[in-house]
Order: C-alpha cells, then sequence, then structure tokens
C-alpha cells in the first residue's frame, strides 16, 4: 500500500522490506531484486543494509552478511538488532576477535541483560583467556538473587560453567573450594562428586579422593573411569594389593561385572588362569552373549590368548561327555544352553585368530544343536565375511533376520552386508521396511542422514563400476555434514537463554571438528578415489565402446551379449515404469516438502544427478574439495597423506607431493601404499617397476604374486588387492598370469569368493582400482 502511493514508490526502506517479505514467501530472485533497488536508492539507510544482510544470511553467504551488518553499524553503530545479528555470525564463522568486541558492544548497551553477561564471558573463554572469563562470570553470578537453599536449573548450569573454566584453567584449589561452595544449589549431584574426585587427585589429597571414587562405584559399579581413579587415589604397590582393592568391590558388589573383569588386564600367569576360570564358568552357566566382547581387549597378549583358548576348548569337551566343566567335578549339572554358549564362543575366539575354518566348525554345531538363536547366525555371517565371502555372508546375514523381522538392528546389519557384497537393490528393499510409508527407502534414509547406509552404498557402486550413483552417495553425506554445521545456527541464542553452557561450548568445539567423523572420511576417500579414476580414465560414450567390442567377438558370442542387452533394456524399461508410478504417487507429497523448504532459510539445493556428477569437467578439483577437510582434521591417518599425494602427483605439485609423503612417511614407513608413492615420486618395486618399464612385467608379477614363505602379509585382503591389480591393468595384460594366482589363493583360501572358480552365473568383474598392497621388504630386495 505505501509503494502503490506515486509519493513513496522509489521509498529505499519499505522496497527492502517488501524483498525480506518476499524472500520468506520463498520468492528469492524477486526478494533480491526489490532489496538492491531499495539498497540504491538509499544507500545510506542502516535499514536496508541491514535487510541485505539478512538475505545474504538466509543463502548461506555468511562472509557477504558479515560485511552487510557492518555497513549498517557504520550508518547506526549502537543499534542492539543488527549488534546481536553480527555476533551470531561471528561466532558460526569462528571470527572470535570480532565476536569479543561486539559482544562488548552489547554489555555496554545493555548491561543488565544476562545474554550480555554470558556472551561476552564466553567470548573470552573461547580466546582462552580465562581470569577475564572468570571476573566476567563471577559479577554477573553476584547479581543473581537466588537464596542459598533454593534450587535453580539455570543457576545450577552456570556455577558448572563457571567451575568448568576453572578446571580448564588447571585452578584446581579454586574449582575445588568454588565446587564444595555451592554443592547444594547444584542441581547434578554426580558431577559435583566426579569433579570433588578428579580435583583431590590433582591436588595430592589422596585419602579423600578414595574415598569419593569408593562412593561412586558404590552409586556404579560398572563404570571403568572410576575404578582407575581409586587405584590413583590407594596408589597399591604390588600386585596383591592392586587385586584386593577389586575383591573388596566384589564383595560389595556381588553381581557387578567390572570388579570381575577389570583384573584380568593386569594380572598375568596362574592367577590370570585361576581368575579366568572364575570368570568363564559364571558367564557361561548364566548364558551371556557378549562375553567374547568383553575378553577381546586381551587378545593383544599371545600368552593370555592360550590360556584363554586352552580353558575354552577343556569345557567344551568335557560339556560334550559329562555336562560338567571339568570331568574331575561332581555336584549339578550344566543345563544345555552352556555348551552352546561355549561353542559360540569359541567360533569368535578362532575367527578372531584368523582360523576361520575351525570357527566355521564350531558355530555349524551351535546352530546344529539350536537353530532358533539369532546371535549363531550371525557370527556365521560376520565369519563369512572374514573369509572374503561376502555373498555368502549377506545370505546368512539374511537368515538371521529372517527369525526376527521386528528387529530394527539386524535388519540394518542384514542391509550392510548385502552392500558389501554390493547388493543395493537387496539392500533397499532389506531397509524399507522401517522407512516411512509412501516414499522410496533410499530417499528416506537421505531425508534421515542414516550416514552408514550411504557410505556402504556409495563403496557398493564404486566396486560396480557406478561412478556417478557413487558420487551421488558421497555429495548426500557432504551436505549432511553441511546441515549439520549449519544448524548450530539457532544454538547460539537458544543456549544462552536456557543457560545449557557446558553443553553449548561443547558443542561449538565438537563442530570445529566435525568432518573428522568416519562417515565423512569414509565418503571424502570413496569420492576422491572415483575422481581420480575419472581423471585417469574419463568416461566415453557408452555405445561406442559396445560397437568396438562387438568387432572383437565371434557371432555366438555377439548373439548372446545382444540377448543379454534386450533382457537388460527390458528390464530397465520395467524398472523406469515402476519409478515412474511412484513418482507420480510422491509428486504431492515432494511438491509439499520443497514448498517448506523454501519457505526456510535455506534456498532450493541443486540436484545431484549421476550422469552430470561422473562427467565433471575437473575431477581433480571437486577431488581437492573433499581432501582438505581431512588434511585439517585427519592428519594423523597415512590415507590422507597417500590421497593427497595421489591428486598432486596428477597436478605435477612437486613440493606438494614431496610434503605429502614426508607426512605419510612420519605415521607408518612401511606401508605399502606409500612405497608406491616413494616410488612414483623418486622415479624409481612391483607395480612400479611395470610403471617406469614395461619390458619388466614378468619380474614385477613375480614378484607381485610370490606366495613362499618370506611373505609374510599372507592374508585375505592383501591377496585380493594384488588379484585387483592383475585383473585392472596395472601390470598389463597378465592373463595366464592372475589364473596360476588365483588357483594358489583358492588353495589357501578356499571360501573366499574372489578366488573361487569363475561360473557362467557369476560374472566377477572388480571394478575398483586399488593399490597392490605387495610386501614390502620383499618388494625392497628384489628392487
Amino acid at each position: 500500500m505505501i509503494l502503490s502511493n506515486p509519493k513513496f514508490a522509489e521509498h529505499g526502506e519499505t522496497l527492502a522490506m517488501k524483498g525480506l517479505t518476499l524472500n520468506c514467501l520463498g520468492k528469492k530472485e524477486e526478494a533480491y531484486e526489490f532489496v538492491r533497488k531499495g539498497l540504491r536508492n538509499d544507500v545510506k539507510s542502516h535499514v536496508c543494509w541491514h535487510v541485505y544482510g539478512l538475505l545474504q544470511r538466509s543463502d548461506k553467504k555468511y562472509d557477504e552478511a558479515i560485511k552487510c551488518y557492518r555497513n549498517a553499524l557504520k550508518l547506526d553503530k549502537d543499534n542492539l538488532q543488527i549488534l546481536r545479528d553480527l555476533s551470531l555470525l561471528q561466532i558460526q564463522m569462528r571470527d572470535l576477535e570480532g565476536y569479543r568486541e561486539t559482544r562488548y558492544q552489547l554489555l555496554q548497551l545493555r548491561p543488565t541483560q544476562r545474554a550480555s553477561w554470558i556472551g561476552y564471558a564466553i567470548a573470552y573463554h573461547l580466546l582462552k583467556d580465562y581470569d577475564m572469563a572468570l571476573k566476567l562470570l563471577e559479577e554477573f553470578r553476584k547479581t543473581q538473587q537466588i537464596p542459598p537453599h533454593k534450587i535453580d536449573y539455570e543457576y545450577s548450569e552456570l556455577i558448572l560453567y563457571q567451575n568448568q573454566v576453572m578446571r580448564e584453567a588447571d585452578l584446581f584449589q579454586e574449582s575445588l573450594e568454588h565446587i564444595e561452595t555451592y554443592e547444594k544449589q547444584i542441581c547434578d549431584k554426580l558431577v559435583v562428586e566426579e569433579i570433588k574426585g578428579e580435583m583431590l587427585l590433582k591436588l595430592g589429597r589422596l585419602n579423600e579422593a578414595g574415598e569419593i571414587y569408593k562412593e561412586l562405584i558404590d552409586r556404579n559399579a560398572e563404570n571403568w573411569y572410576y575404578y582407575e581413579g581409586l587405584e590413583k587415589a590407594l596408589q597399591p604397590s604390588t600386585l596383591e594389593e592392586r587385586l584386593q582393592i577389586y575383591e573388596e568391590v566384589s564383595k560389595r558388589h556381588p553381581r557387578a561385572v567390572s570388579p570381575r573383569r577389570l583384573p584380568l588386564n593386569f594380572v598375568p600367569g596362574e592367577i590370570f588362569r585361576e581368575l579366568t576360570d572364575k570368570f568363564l564358568r559364571v558367564n557361561f552357566s548364566k548364558g551371556c552373549p557378549p562375553l567374547f566382547t568383553t575378553l577381546k581387549s586381551l587378545y593383544y597378549n599371545t600368552e593370555k590368548v592360550e590360556i584363554i583358548q586352552e580353558l575354552v576348548t577343556g569345557y567344551e569337551a568335557s560339556l560334550k561327555t559329562c555336562d560338567f566343566f571339568s570331568p574331575y567335578e561332581n555336584g549339578e549339572k550344566e543345563p544345555p544352553t552352556t555348551l552352546l554358549w561355549v561353542r559360540y564362543f569359541l567360533a569368535q575366539h578362532f575367527d578372531k585368530l584368523g582360523q576361520c575354518s575351525l570357527a566355521l566348525e564350531y558355530i555349524n554345531a551351535a546352530i546344529a544343536s539350536t537353530p532358533t538363536l539369532i546371535e549363531l547366525f550371525y557370527l556365521k555371517a560376520k565369519i563369512y565375511k572374514h573369509l572374503g565371502n561376502l555373498k555368502e555372508a549377506a545370505k546368512w546375514m539374511d537368515e538371521a533376520q529372517s527369525l526376527d523381522t521386528a528387529d530394527r538392528f539386524i535388519n540394518s546389519k542384514c542391509a550392510k552386508y548385502m552392500l558389501r557384497a554390493n547388493m543395493v537393490k537387496d539392500a533397499e528393499e532389506m531397509c524399507s521396511k522401517f522407512t516411512r510409508e509412501g516414499t522410496s527407502a533410499m530417499e528416506n534414509l537421505n531425508e534421515m542422514q542414516c550416514m552408514w547406509f550411504q557410505t556402504e552404498c556409495a563403496s557398493a557402486y564404486q566396486r560396480l563400476a557406478k561412478y556417478g550413483d557413487a558420487l551421488k552417495k558421497c555429495h548426500e553425506v557432504e551436505r549432511h555434514f553441511f546441515e549439520i554445521t549449519d544448524d548450530q545456527f539457532d544454538f547460539h541464542t537458544y543456549c544462552m537463554r536456557k543457560m545449557t553452557l557446558r553443553a553449548y561450548v561443547d558443542l561449538l568445539r565438537l563442530e570445529d571438528v566435525l568432518r573428522k567423523h568416519a562417515f565423512y572420511f569414509k565418503a571424502a576417500r570413496s569420492a576422491i578415489e572415483i575422481y581420480l579414476k575419472l581423471h585417469d580414465n574419463p568416461l566415453t560414450n557408452e555405445s561406442k565402446e559396445q560397437e568396438v567390442n562387438s568387432e572383437n567377438l565371434s557371432a555366438k558370442e555377439l548373439k548372446k551379449m545382444l540377448s543379454k542387452q534386450r533382457r537388460a533394456q527390458k528390464k530397465a524399461k520395467l524398472e523406469e515404469e515402476r519409478k515412474h508410478a511412484e513418482r507420480e504417487r510422491q509428486q504431492k507429497t515432494q511438491k509439499k516438502k520443497r514448498d517448506e523448504e523454501e519457505e526456510e532459510t535455506s534456498g532450493p539445493r541443486e540436484e545431484l544427478i549421476p550422469e552430470k556428477l561422473e562427467r565433471v569437467k575437473n575431477p581433480l578439483e571437486e577431488a581437492i574439495k573433499f581432501l582438505m577437510p581431512l588434511k585439517n582434521l585427519v592428519a594423523d591417518n597415512i590415507d590422507t597423506h597417500l590421497l593427497a599425494f595421489e591428486i598432486y602427483f596428477r597436478k605435477g605439485k612437486f613440493l606438494l607431493m614431496l610434503q605429502s609423503v614426508k607426512r605419510a612417511f612420519a605415521i607408518n614407513n612401511n606401508n605399502p601404499w606409500l612405497h608406491e608413492c616413494l616410488i612414483k615420486f623418486s622415479k624409481s618395486g612391483a607395480k612400479m617397476m611395470y610403471f617406469l618399464d614395461k619390458s619388466r612385467q614378468e619380474k614385477a608379477v613375480a614378484i607381485a604374486t610370490r606366495l613362499d614363505e618370506t611373505m609374510r602379509d599372507k592374508n585375505v585382503k592383501t591377496l585380493t588387492k594384488v588379484f585387483e591389480a592383475l585383473l585392472d591393468g596395472s601390470f598389463g595384460s597378465c592373463n595366464t598370469q592372475y589364473e596360476e594366482y588365483r588357483t594358489a589363493c583358492h588353495k589357501l583360501f578356499p571360501f573366499t569368493s574372489a578366488f573361487m572358480p569363475a561360473t557362467n552365473e557369476d560374472d566377477s568383474s572388480f571394478a575398483s582400482v586399488n593399490h597392490t598392497a605387495v610386501n614390502h621388504d620383499v618388494l625392497s630386495n628384489e628392487i
């Protein structure tokens, strides 16, 4: 109405406000048009600059928004709303110095507001100026008129936050006195006791700390951290004294597992045998499925592993004959389930030791006695997975989930195993049992940010050479991490209002290292490997490839190929029709969803199209986008630097190549992939021998395929990598050599599907280019 008046039709601030309203309605282009027009008409209006900043913020252009807010503040330096908006963007972008300045201005303008004090104190805390942060928090605390005996949650959180800053500043005495002074006003009594115990230990007041940790153990006898604190406080000088601590706790808490399990970490020889014997018997008798998981951390010690094996195989032999753990016992016999759990344990034990044939014998015996127990089929699938037979593993995991179709965990595990066996459609159908009706499972899993599924899916598509689909999944995961980073925006005001300050600081610190998470690493690694593959072998027109291939085929083979193509086309047509019907059914839902997304602050996102993703113009630049967070946050993983090397090698960046191999060398100088990279870099291995001199193929293949006694790493993973390298052309054409190598590997690992003879049904082609895992020492000696 204002703009319809000719006098005010060009009024800058009104035009800007109309633009802001249009933006809220999802009309982004019109919004920008009106806001820019308003700004041109009144460039000295703080309102126009503020609105332009809000528009930029809604598009996640935070740096641009900050510039707009700063321009607005030049025109109206004491505008509270602009200062607040600026401070939110500064903390979001981690401009801590700027954030501190803005919070100081807000404190000066509104010294009575709680958020002004808290925000300013947090700024100093994040900048590690603990003294100033504590002064501000104490000044603010004094203004809070809370009666000494009244429990107020927000005041309690303020005190605990104060104490956290003290502990981070290593003010242990002050922290202890502080927590004791305000103990009655703190809601979280458990945290109070934990802080007291920790501070008393730091201050060397061991007797008092010991009493605190005894109370904490009485409260929760399964917390390993409390036992660690108790040991530090009591400082036992002998093994007997150390054992005495756990025996006393066991008397007080006879049903607790931890005081009986923890001594197994440090006791040696015969004492270990005696204690383990007692521990195992109790758990086998009552039937404890996670028993092996509880003991798995002991398996680094070969002596302890031998004792466990001797004990449990003895139980199995005795239980089979006389229903006792030992043939020299008498009294009440063990129930049949005891033998079942002993066999279950032994299957896990031998699987852990890599003796998979023995593991299969024990698990098959257990299944024969009890064919309805899910855990048994679950373990059988796991053993086949470790054998490298992923199809068989998926089959047995499917059998496990069929025993309880309402169990979401086993459903997810089954889907994961199917993806590992490249059965993407089957995995999607499996997950659809628990996803929302009316939408495809794949879409719903993306909405729910189900990243374990997406990373496994990306790897499956990568192995199937469906690079576009794989990249789509990698980019979906990357978007999830972007959204998680973006979602913190609302917490900047919420946490100060609700006084959840400890959780808020923890959130900020988590966000700073968010892309360190394993899900991001997996997605990034897959994406980088695919982009490297696409750089080395850009995709060409598929029909031309088929033409070239058909020239080399006989009439019978050509007929077979065309028949196969027709079947595939028919299947694809049916699939397309099904998808079309599904799309129509989902149209209303999707339209509503899109409208809701456009109403929110973020603009609509570019659709991820597999065909477009796999035909990107500059794959190396796309790979670098995934690499940079890994270089910053996952520098302790050798793969980060080796992936970096592969990119820089193709870009010809020699200093960055050198930096990557030096960092990788510092982590593990015996890594086979690093060896390849070093040879590539220094121009002087097996794969690299061929890479440098094609005439030395025979020598290179002989080194790579060696399986004699000097080859130490004769495991499924290593041999599979060598086998893949023979197939993917790393050694040139190796038709006879790879068949000989497959036969030799099949003798060593008869259950591994990669080494099984090819059948008509099984058209196994290894699509992914892996790096040859040749034994480092053997390779070096040959060179």
